[in-house]
């Protein structure tokens, strides 16, 4: 295909990574979640834009794979949490499918988290108190969105939004909706990527071995 004009060959936009520190077995927490902890405030600090947010990956009953870009509400050492309306698309891959990935791509410090494990559902306690947290508006919007579902124009979803504003208008507390809640990835890989010249990054890995030990591996970049 000849490439005209002003359009840059993606083939031809290369970016030298070249991290002052490089990512050893030495200088590796002794656990996913603190090496995690550690990243994520560093992330944070260093005024990332939208450092929560991480790519999602899913898949249906039948191997078929989709991503997207969510947000990360919270993290412990069992795991990732995030929310979602259930019958949405990724709610639906992962009620038939419950295993799933997440990359967190924090490229500006030359770095990705990439996670692999098993998600289950948070009990509605935990739900609940997490969506009694969420300002105003977004509570309406959970109630007014069939998340994924096909719609005939911008107008039906702001009329929707309307309607429920207008039926808890008095200011009382907003439930959450019963077809919204969270899940928590549990993971069995953590992989942690730094960037380096030449391509050779490092990659350390976090693996769930037999026994609920864990171990760590360096792969190949």
């Amino acid at each position: 295909m000849d490439v005209t004009g002003d359009t840059v060959p993606p083939a031809n936009l290369r970016n030298e990574y070249a991290a002052d520190l490089g990512l050893t077995e030495s200088n590796l927490a002794g656990d996913w979640y603190t090496q995690f902890d550690r990243w994520f405030t560093e992330v944070v600090a260093a005024g990332l834009p939208e450092p929560n947010a991480m790519v999602l990956g899913t898949a249906d009953r039948a191997g078929r794979p989709s991503a997207r870009t969510v947000l990360l509400k919270g993290y412990d050492p069992d795991g990732f949490v995030l929310f979602t309306n259930y019958g949405s698309h990724k709610g639906t891959e992962l009620a038939a499918n419950p295993y799933a990935s997440l990359v967190f791509p924090w490229f500006m410090l030359q770095r990705q988290v990439v996670v692999t494990g098993r998600v289950d559902r948070l009990d509605r306690a935990e739900t609940e108190a997490y969506f009694a947290s969420r300002p105003r508006g977004s509570q309406l919007g959970a109630w007014a969105s069939e998340q994924s579902r096909v719609l005939p124009n911008r107008s039906a979803l702001d009329d929707a939004y309307r309607a429920m504003a207008e039926r808890y208008a008095d200011g009382a507390p907003i439930p959450a909706p019963p077809n919204w809640g969270g899940f928590r990835l549990r993971p069995d890989g953590v992989e942690f990527w730094q960037g380096q010249a030449s391509r050779l990054h490092d990659r350390l890995r976090f693996r769930s071995a037999d026994g609920g030990d864990w171990v760590v591996e360096r792969l190949a970049p």
